[in-house]
């Protein structure tokens, strides 16, 4: 919640309440919020709200502070922890995820998972460029012409597309690879090449993801970008699949066969990493070649994260609001979509076979 966003709020008549340095890491002090008639509380003042914003997914005692009938909206990782969706279930919680909120026009505005993917293929280019032992751009020198760093990016959802758009505009060759064709089109009007496998498989899933390859398919999709991966001074991988451990996309032979000082940046780690060599949250060195594993880019640039999640979920809060008041419409998609429990009941079908319950 930044102060623009609190400021918003008030003059729409809401009482915010602001957890005491909670926007410090943003470089937004207390008093800019009380500045703008929001009031600064502590973790209880902030729990004991009708509607309880949060970025990371409430922890077991927090959600004990949580009022039964109250509405949690923030990045829950619902498919990734469902046992934390139970919690608020039975605490009587109506909880949202953003991660859920659907990909329609109407809801773009709200679209924090898109925002926060867009800073994270950003900042994976700029640690990429800041590790790897080359330039990116082609420069000629007083010493000869030195040759533009080759970037391979693999998966092009909105962290790829940024990523090939940050790679090219500080000068290097880009390729980028998706098992979805539909974005061969926009790979290409980024100036990028896109690789081709003939997998014979067009894996476009529901709402612009990608779905997961049968096993076979999934084998020689590895196989074919050994050479690919190999040509390359950089590989940014970011495909991910909700809910399942990301897919293997970089063997360790993939990995021996590139060349000494190669970099690899893998936005997969947080779910297990689209390279095998892979650790998360951890920066390591093997066979010569550096292999990056963030977990929390957005973190890294924590003002336009901030701004950018907080105008989402601005937007997403006032599709609760009718004439003034709170009124939750569990018809409107959009708010069907995003909800994970409401009445003491799990109330997405995917998290509550997860967790062998029945859904509302």
């Amino acid at each position: 919640m930044t102060p623009e966003v609190a400021g918003r709020l008030t003059k729409k008549g809401f009482e915010v309440v602001v957890e005491a340095g909670a926007g410090t890491r943003a470089f937004s002090a207390d008093d800019e919020y009380t500045a703008v008639g929001a009031t600064i509380g502590d973790r209880a003042a902030v729990c004991g709200c009708d509607l309880v914003t949060c970025v990371q997914p409430p922890t077991a005692e927090e959600v004990k502070g949580l009022r039964s009938g109250s509405a949690l909206i923030g990045f829950l990782k619902p498919l990734d922890e469902p046992e934390g969706v139970r919690l608020l279930a039975d605490q009587g919680v109506s909880a949202f995820s953003v991660e859920l909120v659907p990909r329609i026009t109407r809801a773009q505005s709200m679209d924090a998972l898109s925002a926060m993917a867009a800073i994270g293929g950003y900042r994976a280019v700029l640690i990429a460029a800041a590790l790897l032992p080359k330039f990116f751009p082609l420069l000629t020198t007083a010493a000869g012409t030195m040759r533009p760093a080759k970037v391979l990016v693999l998966g092009a959802g909105v962290a790829g597309l940024q990523a090939i758009a940050t790679a090219r505009r500080l000068g290097a060759v880009v390729s980028a690879y998706d098992v979805r064709a539909v974005v061969k089109e926009e790979i290409q009007s980024l100036g990028a090449k896109f690789v081709e496998l003939e997998l014979e498989a067009d894996a476009s899933g529901e709402g612009g993801y990608a779905k997961a390859l049968d096993e076979e398919k999934q084998r020689r999709q590895v196989e074919m970008l050994i050479p690919h991966v190999a040509d390359s001074d950089v590989v940014v991988t970011t495909a991910l699949i909700p809910g399942r451990p990301a897919p293997i996309l970089i063997l360790d032979e993939a990995v021996k066969q590139m060349a000494d000082g190669s970099v690899i940046i893998d936005l997969a780690a947080t779910n297990g990493g689209n390279c095998a060599l892979t650790e998360a949250g951890k920066t390591v060195m093997k066979h010569g070649v550096t292999i990056h594993g963030p977990t929390n880019l957005p973190s890294d640039m924590p003002v336009h994260a901030s701004q950018m999640y907080a105008r989402t979920l601005s937007a997403f809060i006032m599709e609760f609001v009718k004439e003034g008041r709170l009124a939750i419409d569990f018809e409107d998609e959009i708010i069907k979509g995003a909800c994970v429990s409401h009445g003491g009941k799990i109330t997405d079908e995917r998290i509550a076979s997860a967790l062998n319950v029945h859904s509302n």
